[in-house]
């Protein structure tokens, strides 16, 4: 019987493919007449005609995000001022960002309509496809059903730019010329910089020092799209200045860079800061991912038991879990849903529930969440994007209300993980997906020994063709398990503010 692959309709220029049949090496393609074909950003169809389906219909890129606080009956704990520990207001983060971005981290609305300009843009990717592991299911030998919903397929190889363009959007409506960011692997910061070029405006990056040196072309990515690119941290910034006093070698965080970041925008009326992780409207644009994959499961016939996603501050994980929290909280689905983190930077799993700053210098409201102090400093490990002291509030928030569970896996066994998806499924991960693949095989291989037939659901963010220095460390022997002290960790809580 022959297989058949189906892709998104946008997967070419103007909707132009109605169906693509794969039988063997042959490759038909039944186009609406006058309308020139092209694959998108890279996404090979030999490499994904594991996009096996029987069905003929099509899930078309979403119209809304999905609010999950609406649908929570205990509210997340609200942000709070860092000098009056008050619940901050409005006009507080109005000097961050632009109104309608203040709006979304706020409101209690359950959907939220995607501007057609941003509509738009996230065609030149979306909807992204959710693939079935055949291949390492046979690898494995495992009853489970694997399935993984890739986002490596968008202009900056990873799910970000999800977030991306809607925050850069709504600052050039706004009349904002310049955004600042930070970015720890580089993903975000690539994706903020091609979102920026985009809508005309000017992007400045800090980028986490370990990852600067460790992966110059995501670096030269976002100056090919026009951004200008620092070292984190540096000189430019009293936050930076002050850590190299401390540390001249410090490998730098994501703490560090945000509060680097947090500081430019502060001291300049034209500059808004952005972000692509850990606050509420971040996650609300990212659900995009989960609202196409419920529709893409149930054109498969499938309901996921097991939802397993990576975490460093939560982007990636609450896009495809939290409407799938949603159909759970409607008693449809009881799925497990699992959020993977580093064995390094164990905010769930080691670090305390607490208000704390989403910084290292204290810029940043004060955020209830996991933490394990906000002038923690994690150790190099190659997953840059989830070396995060903290944990999304929401994200933090619904852990503690019992709707999902936490593990770590530290970064030998991930990459070892990532060597037997690459080898079998074709696509070489980003280290930070690595961690949802190597909890997916522990899941698969469970289920070999049980003989339970589970279906996992596993998000996949990115690709890794900018990792590969990591990849080379591994396959030469040299990558080596980096862990958490837990002295340092006791000293950087301690630090952590007092709120009563």
């Amino acid at each position: 019987m022959a297989s058949q692959l189906l892709l998104p309709t946008n997967t070419f220029t103007n909707s132009s493919l109605d169906k693509v049949f794969v039988t063997g090496d042959d490759l038909t393609l039944k186009r609406k007449p006058n309308h020139a074909t092209r694959v998108s950003y890279g996404f090979s169809l030999r490499a994904n005609a594991a996009l096996i389906s029987s069905h003929s219909s099509y899930v078309e890129v979403p119209r809304q995000w999905y609010n999950l606080v609406a649908d929570l009956s205990v509210k997340p704990p609200p942000q709070l001022h860092p000098k009056t520990f008050e619940p901050i207001k409005p006009e507080d983060l109005a000097h961050l960002f632009p109104n309608e971005i203040i709006k979304q981290e706020e409101t209690l609305e359950r959907f939220i309509d995607i501007p057609e300009e941003v509509l738009e843009i996230y065609k030149l990717w979306r909807p992204t496809p959710l693939i079935r592991a055949k291949r390492l299911e046979k690898l494995l030998h495992t009853p489970a059903r694997i399935y993984f919903k890739y986002e490596g397929g968008s202009p900056a190889g990873s799910h970000k730019p999800n977030s991306a363009v809607p925050q850069a959007y709504y600052n050039a409506k706004e009349g904002v010329k310049n955004v600042v960011t930070e970015t720890g692997a580089g993903q975000w910061g690539s994706s903020l910089a091609f979102a920026s070029s985009l809508f005309g405006l000017d992007c400045e990056v800090f980028q986490v020092a370990h990852t600067y040196q460790q992966k110059p072309y995501r670096r030269l990515m976002m100056q090919t799209w026009g951004a200008k690119v620092h070292r984190s941290p540096s000189e430019l910034t009293e936050a930076g200045r002050r850590i190299l006093q401390a540390d001249p070698s410090s490998t730098g965080s994501l703490g560090i860079a945000i509060s680097e970041a947090v500081e430019v925008a502060s001291r300049n009326e034209d500059t808004k800061y952005c972000l692509g992780s850990v606050f509420n409207h971040v996650l609300l644009h990212q659900t995009v991912i989960g609202e196409e994959c419920i529709k893409q499961m149930e054109e498969y016939g499938e309901t996921p038991d097991v939802i397993i996603g990576c975490t460093g501050g939560g982007s990636n994980f609450a896009g495809l879990s939290f409407p799938y929290i949603r159909e759970k909280l409607k008693g449809k689905i009881n799925p497990i849903i699992r959020a993977v983190e580093p064995s390094a930077c164990p905010s769930l799993t080691k670090g305390v529930y607490a208000y704390d700053f989403g910084d290292t210098a204290g810029l940043t409201p004060l955020m209830k969440m996991h933490t394990l102090g906000h002038d923690f400093i994690p150790s190099p490990i190659h997953s840059g994007g989830l070396r995060y002291h903290g944990m999304a509030p929401l994200v933090s928030h619904i852990y503690e209300q019992g709707f999902m569970e936490a593990i770590s896996i530290p970064q030998t066994e991930c990459f070892q993980g990532a060597i037997q998806f690459a080898r079998t499924e074709g696509i070489i991960p980003a280290p930070e997906p690595t961690h949802a693949i190597a909890a997916t095989i522990r899941e698969a291989l469970r289920c070999k020994e049980t003989g339970e037939a589970k279906v996992i659901l596993m998000a996949m963010c990115g690709h890794g063709h900018f990792d590969l220095a990591s990849y080379e460390k591994y396959l030469r022997g040299e990558l080596v398990d980096l862990l958490f002290s837990e002295e340092k960790i006791q000293e950087s809580l301690s630090k952590v503010p007092l709120v009563v």
